[in-house]
């Protein structure tokens, strides 16, 4: 400020100085006034320079002067840069909060005050068929027209979410998606979905498996409960006393059997992987498993037309070398296999069981059935604990439930794989492909 004044007298002096000498007191005066005003417009021009740099912000044309004006761009400029540099620290955060968004789980959408979408991550996008650019500014409702959602948008009652069938759900696969509004800001909502299918999968799975072991476990209970009273009660012939006695027996082993089922998928889940140091002939496996299946099936085809049952010769058998992995847990899966189709094939059907090396050094175990067949949408759901396609029906054959939960388990832990295809009055195919690491001395044939 002081060179400011210091500044203008110079100029006055001048200006006096410069009138003195050419008109006296009057041109001193004269001079002196002019000088002022040439020094106002002169200092306005170095104001209106400033101001037009404001405007234009840009900080690599800040004008170099000294004085005030020169001051009030070097602090303009200073807060400019300390302003852009706030920004850029911002608009970083931002990038680093929708990364964040981006690999979260779950579908995160931001919606303005007239529920419009302001932006949404890539798995909201993937769950309800959005695009993130063209869908921008788009109404939610007119987006997502399942009436439960719309319902839920309409009663602006958040406290709790709802739940909405997935846009690739089919009933084989089902997909559900629970979705939870929550306001913030002036009027803004935070939509929050994610995947429960899974969530609601085991939730089934837990009441089916509570519902059904107390079902198992409780009916031959009730039974034997029953005939313990009849023959504590009752005088009763000895023929009667022994049949009584062989139902009650019959009860205790489907009992026994229920839990032994249990305790074999427990020990499954919680022992540790098998590896690659027991190694067992697949002849003696399979002939294991042959044995069992036509002893089981003459059993459920008493005076009835029995089964075709075919299994491979002795000579292929012999030439198809070892498999790796605990011999009675592989045994166990196979043999489940061949009882299940044995159990379900009408008396007169056919059995057929193959073993398959393929070229890649893998190998496939199948057991075609012509039995009932199986609905698509049952599939999917075949390998649960205690799940049934039919009820009474596989009460009847006298299964558990568990033994396809086995299987899967068991080849889960021996790195196969069990593919299942049906078709409903034709019968099903339950194969299992083992892998080349898990196979040995297998003899080329010409």
């Amino acid at each position: 400020m002081l060179w400011r004044i210091t500044y203008f007298l110079l100029w006055q002096f001048a200006g006096g100085g410069l009138g003195l000498w050419q008109g006296g007191p009057w041109g001193a005066a004269l001079g002196a006034a002019l000088a002022a005003w040439a020094w106002f417009v002169w200092d306005l021009l170095r104001g209106v320079r400033v101001l037009r740099w404001l405007r234009n912000g840009d900080l690599a044309d800040v004008p170099v002067m000294r004085g005030i004006w020169g001051e009030a761009a070097d602090r303009a400029r200073r807060l400019l840069r300390r302003q852009e540099s706030q920004i850029r620290e911002s608009q970083d955060r931002l990038q680093e909060i929708l990364a964040a968004l981006q690999a979260t789980p779950n579908g995160v959408v931001l919606l303005d005050a007239q529920c419009r979408i302001e932006w949404c991550n890539q798995m909201a996008a993937n769950q309800f068929g959005f695009d993130a650019q063209r869908d921008v500014m788009q109404s939610i409702g007119n987006l997502v027209r399942d009436p439960d959602f719309t319902a839920y948008l309409a009663e602006q009652d958040f406290g709790s979410d709802v739940v909405l069938e997935g846009r690739f759900s089919t009933p084989s696969r089902p997909v559900r998606i629970s979705v939870h509004l929550h306001p913030y800001g002036d009027g803004r909502t935070l939509l929050l979905s994610r995947d429960v299918t899974a969530l609601e999968q085991a939730d089934a799975m837990r009441r089916d498996f509570v519902a059904n072991v107390s079902h198992e476990i409780r009916t031959p209970l009730t039974v034997l409960t029953g005939f313990v009273e009849t023959l504590q009660t009752l005088p009763l012939a000895a023929d009667e006393r022994s049949r009584y006695l062989g139902m009650m027996a019959q009860q205790a082993l489907r009992m026994q059997s229920v839990v032994q089922d249990l305790l074999t998928l427990s020990r499954l889940e919680g022992s540790p992987l098998p590896g690659m140091a027991e190694w067992t002939p697949v002849q003696a496996l399979l002939t294991r498993c042959e044995d069992e299946g036509r002893a089981l099936s003459a059993l459920l085809t008493q005076n009835q037309a029995p089964h075709v049952l075919q299994f491979p010769s002795e000579d292929q058998l012999r030439t198809e070398g070892d498999i790796a992995g605990v011999s009675a847990e592989l045994q166990s899966a196979m043999s489940n296999l061949i009882s299940n189709a044995v159990r379900y094939t009408p008396a007169g059907g056919s059995i057929t069981v193959e073993w398959l090396r393929l070229a890649d050094g893998s190998a496939v175990f199948s057991v075609r059935d012509t039995g009932p067949g199986i609905a698509p949408e049952h599939i999917p759901r075949l390998t649960e604990r205690f799940y049934r396609v039919d009820r009474s029906r596989s009460r009847e054959t006298g299964g558990t439930g568990l033994g396809l939960a086995i299987v899967k388990h068991v080849l889960q832990r021996h790195g196969a794989a069990l593919d299942i295809r049906s078709t409903v009055g034709k019968g099903s195919v339950f194969s299992v492909t083992f892998p080349a690491n898990r196979l040995r001395g297998f003899a080329l044939r010409g």
